[in-house]
């Protein structure tokens, strides 16, 4: 088998993102599980891990990544960066025809790259089989809990930026105190379980959704909300799971009932364009609405939750939304607004453990596709967006978008 040269390429882009794909004892791994494998790693001031991590397990730190055959990163590559001809690893943010990346895609074309995206790497279920989702639920619990604390000036709690690490973060899970509040948390993927971590550690106990509505307790409580919850068939008809992620248009959105009931919403479920919104700007504005504080992991920019406007970030992650303008206000400024947190880079904020985790994942699942001696399922061509200057059958309605139209 030939030789193969993978780079881990420095992040690039703009707010600074620290993660790695691969971490130094990862990279000292797969050269020792693939024999034709070597890995070098381009010199970064700013990744979590720094060179001298890298160095101390055997791994080359170089400038120039050129003479490399695979490239890994995590997100979008400056496109004054991109090297022709070379295979790339990273979130691309270019699959839903997202405007912000027209030209990035058309360089990667232009450039005869071959583009692996890793949201698109799946098992033959159509389940992801690599992400970093646990940590945007953990990050984005956390970040709730914390802005309702802010909100009410109920404790102080570390920002998770600056923590350490999990195990540090979990710390300071024994500091809140919450009232008897109800908190909502929509999806059941990766994202809520991450979110679930959080809730469970502090001590807030889950209930089932009919309870949460119910039932007043004298202790904080949450309750997990899927797809089949807070919607209903518009004819009357029963729901049904696989008609409605494929028709979601066909139902009507029943959440307004958690609404009249929850203090905290932590949206983390998937959301269509073509599905009904949560709740809409004239619900907030009545009197039986609840909800203080959204945790947008989602962070979809005027989707399913009308207060969240714009992504705010981990320097800056919450502000208020004024439900009577329909407009951004500066964070904790009226009692009648909601506090929205919407950082749009949630797992940024525990970087090692993101880190780590994802380049378990990439090892266990993604890599012996590669590397080895068949791409099992199709799972890397499943994956591959762009191939040596075109676009891949299966992504090929991506063509109108490259073309500006």
């Amino acid at each position: 088998m030939s030789k193969i040269k993978i780079g881990i390429i420095k992040e690039g882009k703009v707010p600074i993102d620290r993660r790695v794909p691969i971490t130094p004892f990862q990279a000292k791994l797969i050269k020792t599980q693939y024999d034709h494998v070597d890995v070098v790693c381009q010199s970064s001031d700013i990744r979590c891990f720094p060179d001298e991590d890298y160095i101390s397990e055997g791994i080359e730190i170089v400038e120039d990544v050129s003479d490399c055959d695979i490239l890994f990163g995590v997100k979008e590559v400056p496109i004054p960066d991109l090297i022709e001809g070379k295979t790339y690893f990273f979130f691309s943010h270019t699959i839903k025809q997202q405007e912000y990346n027209r030209e990035l895609l058309r360089e990667i074309l232009k450039k005869k790259i071959s583009l692996i995206d890793y949201e698109c790497l799946t098992n033959s279920d159509a389940q992801r089989i690599i992400a970093f989702g646990r940590y945007a639920g953990i990050v984005g619990a956390y970040n709730g809990i914390w802005t309702y604390g802010q909100r009410y000036n109920l404790f102080n709690i570390r920002r998770s930026k600056d923590c350490f690490d999990l195990e540090d973060l979990k710390t300071e899970f024994a500091k809140v105190k919450l009232p008897p509040i109800k908190i909502v948390l929509t999806g059941g993927g990766r994202v809520a379980r991450g979110a679930m971590e959080v809730l469970h550690g502090m001590g807030v106990r889950k209930v089932t959704p009919s309870k949460l509505l119910t039932e007043q307790n004298d202790e904080p409580t949450f309750a997990q909300l899927s797809s089949r919850d807070y919607h209903i068939h518009s004819e009357g008809q029963e729901f049904n799971r696989s008609e409605f992620f494929m028709f979601p248009e066909k139902y009507n959105s029943t959440f307004l009932d958690y609404a009249h009931e929850a203090d905290i919403l932590i949206a983390a479920a998937y959301w269509d364009p073509n599905a009904p919104v949560l709740f809409t700007r004239h619900d907030i504005l009545k009197k039986d609405f609840s909800i203080k504080v959204v945790a947008d992991i989602t962070c979809d920019i005027e989707g399913s939750i009308p207060s969240t406007k714009q992504p705010s970030t981990i320097e800056d992650p919450i502000y208020d939304y004024d439900p009577t303008t329909d407009q951004i206000a500066p964070a904790l400024a009226e009692e009648g607004n909601i506090t929205v947190m919407a950082v749009d880079n949630l797992p940024c904020e525990l970087p090692r453990d993101a880190s780590t985790d994802f380049g378990t994942e990439l090892i266990n699942n993604v890599l012996p596709n590669l590397l080895g001696k068949e791409d099992k399922d199709d799972t890397i061509k499943r994956a591959t967006i762009t191939k040596k200057g075109s676009l891949t059958e299966k992504y090929s309605y991506l063509q109108g978008f490259v073309d500006g139209e």
